[in-house]
């Protein structure tokens, strides 16, 4: 029985189901950009084990193809098998063992790649001293405590846990949140033109004032979907005390610009829906953009980031120059000029972290030595079985 399962796992039948299926999958999920867009696609079909069906977040649902994610760590076991079991240490098979082991290799860097690769920008202004960089599709909750004058303390809440309702625990908050409604893209509206039977979406903040409805997904590439959230906000009871007492709800988005403000326990709050910060131990300052066109055109020949890197852990301080095609590689992270605010007032950075972004460069010139020792191999052959005929 297992002498059996080994050999369907190594064998030919099992790597073109896969590729079969990975056909489908792409054919699939390129149909499926009308309706949900490149990004929600992305994650449903190619970044998953396994392709659910009804798509929406509640109720019941079924498993009906495999994802990308699961089709490629098949695919890599089954080639890894393949190689172990028909491996010979010939000169004549050497170069096929490099080809195979080269694109083990890819394969372990795109699962790799999908599973541990972050992208965010920075949005800097001349003079502005940044951190952190911003996740450009992925939203957080952040509840700031004001009290220190000196440093604001930060507790945020991911957008993957504001789509399960409930309480949320989080430890060292005088209050508890739970999570009464989540709106993936929303509308809002003034109460006084939302209609008769509008009701107010929170019963605090600005959200006494407006209506939400959720939308249906933003699909377009230039588009993305306007996150909100109502949340309730109780009461933590010391012991002996009476029980919980709501705050009140609150509606928080993406949708509104200034933060909310509201004290508690004597301290000054704010509630604000942004993009998910990562926080870096080294901070960038943007000294100088400079943006060239070509003459005559508003086509853009060059456009540059001079800046200063400082990084207290590494005693680092230096001025760095980011422009096309010459990114900043540090710490594992690369910053690539992605491009620029209106009337050049600030400049974007794209922050892309990818600790196998190696294993491509590895990959192909494994491959490239195994074809060329495979060719050169049986060319050499040929060479000498033409020398012995002419000789006879």
């Amino acid at each position: 029985m297992w002498n059996r399962l080994l050999d369907f796992i190594s064998s030919l039948k099992l790597t073109v189901i896969c590729l079969s299926l990975a056909m489908i999958l792409v054919f699939v999920g390129t149909m499926a950009q009308v309706n949900f867009g490149i990004h929600e696609v992305q994650q449903r079909y190619f970044q998953s084990l396994l392709i659910w069906w009804p798509s929406g977040s509640h109720g019941l649902k079924i498993p009906v193809f495999p994802g990308g994610h699961l089709l490629g760590g098949v695919l890599l076991i089954n080639l890894i098998a393949a190689h172990a079991r028909r491996f010979r240490w010939t000169w004549s098979k050497l170069g096929i063992q490099l080809t195979h082991a080269g694109l083990i290799v890819m394969l372990a860097g795109v699962l790799l790649t999908d599973f541990l690769s972050v992208e965010s920008f920075m949005r800097l202004a001349p003079g502005e001293t940044k951190n952190y960089s911003e996740d450009s599709r992925a939203m957080e909750l952040a509840i700031i405590d004001e009290s220190d004058s000196q440093l604001d303390q930060v507790v945020a809440i991911p957008e993957a846990r504001l789509k399960q309702p409930g309480a949320v625990e989080i430890e060292g908050l005088p209050f508890q949140i739970t999570i009464r409604h989540f709106y993936q893209n929303s509308r809002m509206q003034p109460l006084d033109k939302a209609g008769s039977n509008a009701v107010p979406a929170a019963t605090k903040g600005t959200g006494s004032q407006l209506a939400v409805s959720e939308v249906p997904q933003a699909t377009a590439e230039n588009e993305r979907d306007l996150q909100s959230v109502v949340i309730e906000m109780t009461s933590i009871p010391a012991s002996g005390e009476a029980a919980a007492q709501s705050l009140g709800t609150w509606l928080v988005s993406d949708q509104l610009v200034e933060s909310q403000a509201f004290s508690y326990g004597g301290k000054p709050w704010r509630l604000v829906m942004r993009p998910q910060r990562y926080y870096k131990p080294y901070s960038l300052t943007l000294q100088k953009f400079t943006h060239e066109q070509y003459a005559g055109t508003q086509i853009a020949k060059n456009f540059a980031s001079h800046a200063v890197l400082k990084d207290p852990e590494k005693n680092e301080n230096r001025e760095v120059l980011i422009y096309m095609n010459h990114p900043l590689r540090y710490r594992g992270e690369t910053f690539f000029q992605s491009g620029f605010e209106q009337n050049d007032t600030a400049t974007i950075l794209q922050d892309v972290y990818n600790p196998s972004f190696v294993a491509p460069y590895v990959a192909c010139v494994i491959v490239a030595a195994g074809l060329l020792l495979q060719f050169g191999y049986h060319f050499v052959r040929f060479l000498r079985r033409r020398k012995t005929n002419h000789a006879q």
